[in-house]
């Protein structure tokens, strides 16, 4: 049979060592206070997670890019572009740093990975786009029709009744 130790907890800053303290004067900690060996103690830093979860917060050294930074290959049709954007970025905020590259507005785009469509408001990481990955940007074809019948209808002129009906 295991025995396991049962973890205290408490509001305030938490910390590794001696006993989940090493406070000093007026911080509040947990269990005795052992100020004797404070050279060991390191605070844990949390993040919150896009789901809504609470996390510790991994170290991460020696990134090139900087921390949570990828690059995504976009293939719009015969061009490449070569996108730096956080990972927990969403699809929206990729749509908005690509409208200023190609000059679609967001709403005329539309973002593949992996052969499906992905919405406004998935994120990146969550779907598993990673550093390199390939992202397929193609123009809305409901929108290209309606600029293409608004170019015909600005250059056709249209004609007076009386030669339209006499021809």
């Amino acid at each position: 049979m295991m025995k396991l130790k049962s973890k205290r907890f408490c509001r305030g800053s938490f910390r590794f060592g001696n006993g989940g303290n090493g406070v000093k004067g007026g911080e509040k900690g947990c269990g005795n206070i052992n100020n004797n060996n404070n050279n060991n103690i390191s605070e844990i830093k949390w993040e919150l997670r896009p789901g809504g979860m609470l996390v510790q917060r991994r170290e991460t050294s020696g990134s090139s890019v900087g921390e949570g930074m990828i690059t995504i290959r976009v293939s719009l049709v015969s061009q490449c572009h070569d996108v730096s954007i956080e990972s927990t970025s969403t699809f929206g905020e990729l749509k908005m740093i690509l409208s200023l590259i190609t000059s679609l507005e967001p709403r005329e785009q539309r973002l593949l990975f992996k052969g499906k469509e992905r919405g406004d408001d998935e994120y990146l990481h969550m779907v598993g786009v990673k550093d390199k990955d390939k992202v397929l940007l193609l123009e809305d074809p409901a929108i290209k029709e309606m600029k293409k019948l608004h170019r015909l209808a600005g250059t056709q002129q249209i004609g007076t009744p009386y030669c339209t009906i006499s021809v």
